[in-house]
């Protein structure tokens, strides 16, 4: 048995209900190209694959585990099995329309979402299984949202489906997972995600200081906003709004 590795973060998922579920939620058929992310022994990717897509990419920066699946899937003509680091890939160089999936690594977790974010044009939907809290603050169900959470929101509509118990996992990690659907909005907002990240980091420096310190008050008057909110007070909307307003400014 493999043993899993902490300097990758990971715990692998042992639970058959949690693996269909979160296959379901992927929505497989057969014209589809699936990439999975952080495969780990392959219980998910047996489970994509009897879903019969017409392609799944399995994406596993641990060389033993790659050297594992290989063997164990060789059989399997339509999965390809790549030694690569998910946060780094472009993910659109795989094709268009693709279905993202895995159980994300808990110290990698926002970036890989950060990288799907990047490919928002290049993807259908996306099944991601992350630390609970994070996966509140994707889905903005926790009362402090954070930067990524906004970004994510801006380009993606979010679902918090289920949580999942440690004692699903091997080795059981010591906190509760989440599981998170992402699908891309029909209407996005013309924004470089690059520039936009940027203008979100920035605010969400020292959280606590009222919005006038942050920005001119020109553009808090253009955009209807209350001077003395907190970026916890903000919608995603909002967000967008002084984002255009800061841009046209030139500030």
């Amino acid at each position: 048995m493999v043993r899993p590795k902490k300097f990758f973060g990971q715990h692998f998922l042992k639970s058959k209900g949690v693996v269909e579920k979160i296959a379901d939620a992927l929505e497989v058929a057969a014209e589809d190209t699936v990439i999975e992310i952080g495969p780990g022994t392959g219980v998910l990717t047996e489970e994509i694959l009897r879903r019969s897509p017409k392609k799944l990419v399995a994406l596993e920066v641990d060389r033993e585990l790659v050297n594992l699946l290989k063997e164990k899937f060789k059989n399997f003509p339509s999965l390809e099995i790549v030694n690569t680091d998910a946060t780094k890939v472009d993910f659109c160089s795989f094709g268009k329309n693709l279905k993202l999936v895995g159980n994300l690594p808990y110290n990698v977790g926002s970036l890989i979402v950060l990288n799907t974010v990047r490919a928002k044009n290049c993807i259908n939907r996306a099944v991601y299984m992350l630390q609970k809290e994070v996966a509140e603050r994707l889905t903005l169900k926790h009362p402090k949202p954070s930067w990524l959470g906004i970004l994510l929101n801006t380009f993606f509509d979010t679902d918090y489906l289920m949580s999942v118990p440690a004692r699903f996992f091997y080795p059981p990690p010591k906190v509760v997972s989440a599981v998170i659907l992402m699908k891309p909005k029909r209407e996005q907002p013309p924004f470089d995600v690059g520039d936009y990240k940027k203008f979100l980091e920035k605010l969400f420096v020292q959280r606590r200081k009222m919005l006038k310190t942050k920005l001119p008050l020109e553009v808090l008057e253009k955009t209807n906003i209350d001077p003395s909110k907190r970026v916890e007070h903000l919608t995603v909307d909002d967000f967008a709004r002084l984002y255009k307003a800061i841009t046209e400014k030139g500030a």
